[in-house]
């Protein structure tokens, strides 16, 4: 039993490296080599895609937060930060993989489980910003 544990216990350290790894190299990638659309993407994607390229802010934007979390995550400090930075993202990015290029995604739904699963590991920290009403702290 006390095995079992201890493995529950590693779980979170295992998601943080599983998930902020290829964040570093996918953050990296956007703000070093961006990535054209891949042959073959359908029309919509196509466009949707070149419109957040041709924004001139979005990509960097996407691959700095993407970096940033990733860092945060595999060296274990404001992973709750980062879990809220990267939620955006991985709505949008199951969203756009549901509605506009579904082969990629089984990834972007293994991706959205493991930040579900981190956001779950580190609910204590969110309560306060799931409260309804909360106060300022005295100034």
């Amino acid at each position: 039993m006390s095995d079992l544990k201890s493995f529950k216990r590693l779980l979170p350290t295992i998601g943080r490296w599983v998930f902020g790894v290829p964040l570093i190299l996918f953050g990296l990638m956007d703000l070093f080599h961006p990535m054209a659309s891949p042959p073959g993407m359908p029309a919509l994607a196509k466009q949707f895609s070149e419109a957040l390229a041709a924004s001139g802010y979005m990509m960097p934007l996407i691959g700095i937060v993407l970096l940033g979390s990733g860092i945060l995550l595999v060296s274990n400090r404001f992973v709750p930060l980062a879990l809220l930075l990267l939620a955006p993202f991985w709505v949008n990015s199951l969203l756009f993989h549901i509605f506009l290029e579904r082969t990629g995604l089984p990834f972007a739904a293994v991706f959205v489980a493991i930040e579900l699963a981190l956001a779950w590991a580190y609910r204590g920290t969110f309560a306060a910003v799931l409260k309804a009403k909360n106060t300022p702290e005295p100034g």
